[in-house]
């Protein structure tokens, strides 16, 4: 409703004070209750523990509240909706049906894709006609998802959180598993949701906005960034990042504007110290590339129109993965101590011995699927999704083999639920 009213207001206005009021006034409400209800904790509690290194010792109030479901997706729905209509990009919508189907259009409520009233707007007052393509289409990415979710995600989840959980029992080598267990995690997680979600709109006649292009085929960390959580980067790039001055400016504003983005970024997954440095580490990573303007050189699909990667491109893949992995553990980590004892762990001499899992041993039929996963999604890397157009030109009766099979993987492999990773921000 906030929303809604100011953007009439700001559209009615006819002085330029008044807009910037109804401007200010939405902005500081929507940060404000963001601020509130998932970082008035973090803060607090920062503030005690820094005063108590000088002595003095405080109990904060803090909140015992539950975290209102999707509030960092529907919260920048909100503000970019606002900052477009102050910008004069788009009008105001006045019909509070379309308006409120735009903020809380249901498959990308809780977690994403963060959608521009720009895009998903026209698409709601337009009249939509049923079309059977579409929803065919729709249909087989909801399939992959569910796929990556349950079969990917989950399977590795189960792993993933028990070494990570006791970190302190394992090898170094046996670590670095935990990560990329977990760096396959958070990618079938994600990804998995934005294909259902994205597939479920399709179903409806609308189209949103891609979130995933294959980010672990990137070459370098800039690539990956143009690949992952599409939508929640370009809008810290519309809406941060170029209204700071973007790249103009000298390079000392690039470099700013660039950590001040990927700090922020890491800071909207959550009041964690480990996801600031998440985000601080994607800032260095990423530096080179600023310095040496060469943050736009692949802009390409990696070995595109060709079934393999040179060994050049190889490489670059192998090293961008390698420092994602190593983000990753800050992410997963439950604190930062624990995160750097994880890594202290990993660089120790026990990184040189044989990977041994304390249960029921790995199990092979993890590796064979992330085997065959891995090589889906490469052949299919140029398309929207990975089975977009796998064995459309099949017959039908292998086409629907392929469909039931992934189907029964589906059922096979689902146990003990796991909840979507990014429904905690």
């Amino acid at each position: 409703m906030l929303d809604y009213f100011s953007g009439i207001k700001i559209s009615e206005s006819n002085s330029k004070a008044a807009k910037k009021f109804w401007f200010w006034f939405s902005i500081s409400i929507n940060l404000g209750f963001l601020g509130v209800f998932k970082y008035y904790n973090f803060f607090v509690e920062s503030f005690a523990e820094t005063v108590a290194n000088f002595g003095v010792h405080i109990n904060p109030l803090t909140l015992d509240v539950l975290l209102p479901v999707g509030i960092s997706f529907y919260t920048f729905h909100g503000l970019s909706y606002v900052i477009d209509i102050y910008k004069e990009r788009i009008s105001a919508e006045k019909n509070i049906v379309d308006y409120s189907v735009f903020v809380s259009f249901f498959p990308l409520l809780v977690a994403g894709p963060i959608e521009r009233a720009t895009h998903l707007l026209p698409q709601i007052q337009r009249k939509r006609v049923f079309d059977y393509t579409k929803a065919v289409d729709g249909l087989r990415q909801i399939l992959w998802g569910l796929f990556k979710k349950v079969v990917i995600a989950d399977q590795c989840a189960q792993y993933a959180n028990d070494i990570f959980n006791n970190s302190a029992e394992y090898s170094g080598s046996t670590l670095v598993l935990g990560a990329v267990f977990f760096a396959f995690q958070i990618y079938g997680d994600f990804s998995g949701y934005s294909d259902i979600a994205i597939g479920t709109a399709r179903l409806f006649g609308i189209d949103l906005l891609r979130n995933f292009a294959f980010p672990y085929f990137s070459r370098d960390i800039a690539e990956f960034w143009r690949r992952w959580h599409i939508s929640l980067s370009t809008w810290f790039r519309d809406y941060l990042y170029i209204p700071l001055g973007g790249s103009k400016g000298g390079m000392w504003k690039k470099v700013r504007n660039t950590f001040i983005i990927f700090l922020v970024s890491g800071f909207w997954h959550g009041a964690n110290w480990t996801f600031i440095v998440w985000g601080f580490l994607h800032a260095l990573y990423i530096m080179p590339s600023i310095v040496f303007n060469t943050n736009r050189k692949n802009l390409d699909i990696v070995a595109q129109g060709k079934y393999m990667p040179n060994l050049k491109e190889i490489f670059q893949m192998g090293l961008t993965f390698s420092l994602t992995v190593f983000a990753w553990i800050f992410f997963r980590a439950n604190n930062l101590e624990h995160a750097l004892a994880y890594i202290s762990e990993i660089f120790s001499s026990s990184l040189f011995t044989f990977p041994k899992y304390h249960g029921d041993d790995f199990k092979r039929t993890l590796f064979l699927i992330l085997l065959f996963f891995t090589i889906v999604e490469w052949f299919g890397r140029e398309e929207q999704f990975a089975i977009a157009k796998l064995g459309l030109k099949w017959k039908p009766v292998f086409r629907y083999a392929l469909y039931y099979v992934i189907i029964i993987a589906i059922f096979w492999f689902s146990g003990k639920e796991q909840q979507f990773i990014y429904f905690q921000f």
